[in-house]
């Protein structure tokens, strides 16, 4: 469909049923607005004539729900895609020639058929488009060229994984473009986990990639990281009486790298001495009985970091269950849970510089204004990122007013939860 066809039919409630599911509640205008955007996007940068036929790609956010640094120990975690999402409006351009210009952002430019890694390209966007087609390509598939225009809601820093959000939209791009649609949801995510593990260079889990590419709240089992186990659940925060406020803490991010990456490395050193590559497969009796040699082999964190993990795995399988059950209370408390062990055993809340206590000092603040009925804890990777609060409804405004007046203007983003995963909108 040519972009005035498309628009007009937007504006006609054409693309209603198609945009009902994914964007439930929102108001129609804002959502028509935003394809609009990008549609003219499109248009400025590639399309000047209007001639070209074009499709709307979207992939949300998401919310770590429970399981903070358990993915990558091949544990349970529960996650949520968000309301906030990355639009593209895409043509095929019948070459080998990839462009994607993001609005705020340079462009991207690649030959599909180079899928070299290229260090220059480390922690730049360009490596992840490329490590998508290499991965899509090594599944038997031959991705062509395309030009893209996106516009994100999903703020990089926002702690809701701009980047997973970023990975799985161009996966999904290419799986529709050149694949046929065949690859489903995990598949999507392992190819967004491959590129920024592989071309991007950040050692990150699948956790955040699989909740962009499925949709809803979901518990996932990472303990067979090829046929990934997951399990969806019903919530409506709204219906229970509360509202999900991710707090960006406005540390400074730079420089965290080995903080971040130290995590798992310390848990692969623990599990290391029982013969395991990690904790997963560790177990935790015989880990518990040892307590004493893996401290004098391994010194405290790590043996404190591999005691979060146990514990926090099966308290993300208990918090499903809980949301399952209807038992938000219970959920409640186990969220609760969650943040004092990443608090006092996972130690990622604060770091050692100027200003490193700075997200500890968010989340007690959130707790406080929240009430002993809400609740918060570190949302993510941790250290300089963001915080996560259950605040009940009638404490939202003098929440939000109060945790921006003392950490910023901007900082709290209020989030529902998105249904539908990365998906071909139009």
């Amino acid at each position: 469909m040519r972009a005035q066809e498309l628009l007009a039919a937007l504006r006609a409630g054409q693309m209603d049923d198609a945009l009902r599911p994914v964007y439930a509640s929102a108001a129609p205008d804002r959502i028509y607005g935003r394809i609009e955007s990008v549609v003219n996007g499109f248009c400025r940068s590639f399309d000047a004539d209007g001639s070209r036929s074009l499709s709307i790609f979207s992939a949300p956010g998401r919310t770590e729900l429970g399981g903070n640094h358990t993915d990558h120990q091949g544990g349970w975690a529960l996650a949520g895609s968000v309301d906030m999402d990355t639009l593209a409006c895409v043509s095929p351009n019948g070459s080998n020639t990839v462009r994607v210009y993001s609005k705020g952002h340079d462009p991207v430019v690649l030959d599909v058929g180079d899928t070299s890694i290229r260090e220059s390209e480390r922690s730049c966007s360009i490596s992840l488009v490329r490590g998508v087609a290499a991965h899509i390509a090594e599944r038997g598939f031959a991705p062509g060229g395309f030009d893209a225009y996106t516009e994100t809601e999903v703020l990089r820093g926002s702690g809701l994984s701009s980047s997973a959000a970023f990975e799985v939209l161009i996966a999904q791009i290419m799986n529709r473009l050149f694949c046929g649609g065949a690859l489903g949801s995990t598949e999507l995510a392992q190819i967004g986990q491959y590129a920024e593990n592989v071309y991007y260079g950040k050692p990150c889990g699948l956790m955040d990639q699989m909740a962009c590419a499925t949709g809803g709240v979901i518990a996932i089992d990472f303990s067979d990281i090829v046929n990934v186990d997951v399990r969806r659940c019903a919530v409506d925060f709204a219906k229970e009486g509360y509202s999900l406020v991710i707090i960006d803490s406005g540390a400074n991010h730079a420089d965290l790298d080995g903080e971040y990456a130290a995590i798992p490395r310390e848990m692969k050193q623990v599990a290391a001495l029982f013969g395991k590559d990690r904790l997963r497969d560790v177990d935790e009796a015989q880990f518990l009985a040892e307590r004493d040699r893996a401290l004098s082999a391994c010194s405290e964190r790590p043996v404190l970091r591999a005691e979060h993990y146990f514990a926090e795995s099966r308290r993300a399988v208990a918090q499903y269950e809980a949301l399952s059950r209807g038992d938000f209370p219970g959920f409640l408390a186990l969220v609760r849970e969650s943040g004092e062990s990443s608090e006092v055993k996972l130690q990622n809340v604060s770091v050692d510089r100027p200003d490193g206590d700075r997200l500890l000092r968010v989340i007690r603040r959130a707790r406080e204004l929240a009430g002993e009925s809400g609740a918060a804890r570190v949302h993510g990777g941790g250290f300089a990122g963001t915080a996560q609060a259950y605040v009940p409804l009638g404490r939202l405004e003098s929440f939000v007013a109060g945790m921006e007046a003392e950490f910023g203007k901007g900082r709290c983003h209020v989030v529902q939860i998105r249904n539908v995963g990365s998906t071909q909108l139009i």
